[in-house]
């Protein structure tokens, strides 16, 4: 495999992605991240982004924000144009509601990113315990941190951070474990 390219949403994807992936035995000299202007740029350039990319043995990757919208049609929509491109293998993935749930479900990698204590603590309350369910996880890390956090700078300091294996939203164990098949050997 020559390269794997993530197309995202925002620049604060890729900056938590340079910290997370190397961590799961992905060099950054192997990945390319392609990053919109918010999700309607995505939407609307995925497909000839796709159709043009010449790389032999690329894979490619999707990760928009749900926001408001509902999930299922996101991700079937860029699944149809991914198809449409030519590119039927492409992993897309949603973070349910914002990539922010992400963090709130691994409060100790917030705490040790952000130079914080016992922001961990609140992992088993209710809220926190499913953060995929929130309306506005980035809201709410800003209020948990007292505006430490930072969208960017945030991100690019959780990234190395983030457990492989111990976090609460179903959306980032689901993406992450898509990105660990699209890095398996094909036979």
């Amino acid at each position: 495999m020559s390269e794997v390219v993530f197309f995202l949403e925002e620049p604060s994807a890729q900056a938590m992605l340079e910290g997370l992936l190397p961590r799961i035995g992905l060099t950054l000299d192997r990945v390319r991240f392609v990053v919109f202007e918010g999700k309607s740029d995505l939407e609307k350039q995925i497909e000839r982004k796709l159709r043009a990319w010449q790389t032999r043995d690329t894979r490619f990757v999707v990760l928009r924000d749900q926001d408001s919208g509902e999930c299922r049609v996101i991700k079937n929509g860029l699944v149809v144009k991914c198809q449409r491109a030519g590119r039927p293998t492409t992993l897309v993935r949603i973070a349910c509601r914002e990539l922010e749930s992400w963090y709130l479900g691994d409060l100790k990698a917030v705490d040790m990113a952000l130079g914080l204590k016992n922001l961990v603590r609140h992992q088993e309350t209710a809220k926190f315990r499913q953060p995929d369910r929130l309306g506005s996880p980035s809201y709410e890390l800003r209020q948990l941190t007292s505006n430490r956090y930072q969208k960017i700078a945030g991100s690019r300091a959780i990234g190395p951070h983030l457990s492989l294996t111990d976090n609460g939203s179903p959306s980032y164990r689901v993406f992450l474990s898509g990105v660990q098949r699209v890095l398996a050997p094909t036979a």
